[in-house]
């Protein structure tokens, strides 16, 4: 995965922020897991909580439910995110804008850290893993969910058949779609960071669309503009967009629709 562009996918989220739970039920489903596994993982309360791409403030709503004496921070690079946040939260959390790979926060200040559906936006995950060993204090639990490399397979595929078919240039090193994490990097991301009693496991999720451009839309409504396929001008274009459309609908479009996948790659580890 290269070449990610911060600006462009804060953007994006910044734009989506007011429809994004509208259109993220597998985001939602991830949030339910995660806060089961932290069931099984802590069985006493923790004291300092950190939510690294807080987004809307979902998942930090249920932990409020969850753990009500926690005290709970939110980090999110899109401010539109933020307000949706507080707009929810109240004085609940505080909320902070920031970057995942810079946290503003001193060493030790949190006994758990997580994250849901966020991390898949970094170019590699080793900088913001660091990052969360140094804010976690000693024996302080991470556990975060990313979408991994088996999410959208659908698209990809579709998209590097419709270049073909149209002799245009399949990008060195992927198709020129959004390339997302292994769960083999993101281990060793984990582990190169110090992180002890490492867990990595994945699931896969399958979500229904009408249609392929009502996957699309929904795609683009919850700010990740950056996984669909790069758009260029003209009528050549416009021809190899059709063309995926085609492909998609002929290979996986059923009586219910379109499909499209998501591997979710759930992770823990202790610092």
């Amino acid at each position: 995965m290269h070449g990610i562009d911060r600006g462009r996918v804060e953007r994006s989220f910044h734009r989506g922020a007011g429809q994004y739970d509208q259109h993220t039920p597998v985001q939602q489903r991830v949030v339910q897991r995660l806060l089961d596994r932290l069931s099984a993982e802590l069985p006493n309360s923790p004291q300092r909580v950190l939510d690294i791409g807080c987004g809307t403030g979902h998942l930090l709503q249920r932990l409020a439910q969850q753990y009500p004496q926690a005290g709970l921070t939110g980090l999110d690079l899109a401010s539109n995110m933020l307000q949706q946040a507080a707009e929810r939260l109240g004085t609940r959390a505080e909320l902070l804008q920031g970057d995942a790979e810079r946290l503003p926060a001193k060493d030790n200040s949190f006994d758990l850290v997580v994250s849901t559906s966020t991390f898949q936006w970094l170019e590699q995950c080793a900088t913001c893993f660091g990052e969360v060993r140094r804010v976690l204090e000693p024996g302080g639990l991470f556990c975060f969910a990313l979408f991994g490399d088996g999410t959208l397979r659908e698209l990809h595929r579709s998209w590097r058949e419709a270049l073909q078919r149209n002799n245009r240039p399949v990008q060195q090193g992927g198709d020129g779609t959004h390339r997302f994490h292994t769960v083999d990097q993101v281990r060793q991301s984990l582990e190169q960071q110090g992180f002890v009693a490492v867990e990595v496991i994945t699931q896969q999720e399958l979500v229904w669309y009408p249609d392929l451009p009502q996957l699309l839309q929904a795609i683009k409504r919850i700010g990740a503009g950056t996984t669909r396929p790069q758009r260029g001008g003209g009528l050549g274009w416009r021809r190899v967009l059709h063309d995926m459309a085609t492909v998609y609908r002929e290979r996986y479009g059923t009586d219910l629709g379109v499909p499209a996948s998501y591997q979710v790659i759930y992770g823990v580890g202790r610092s």
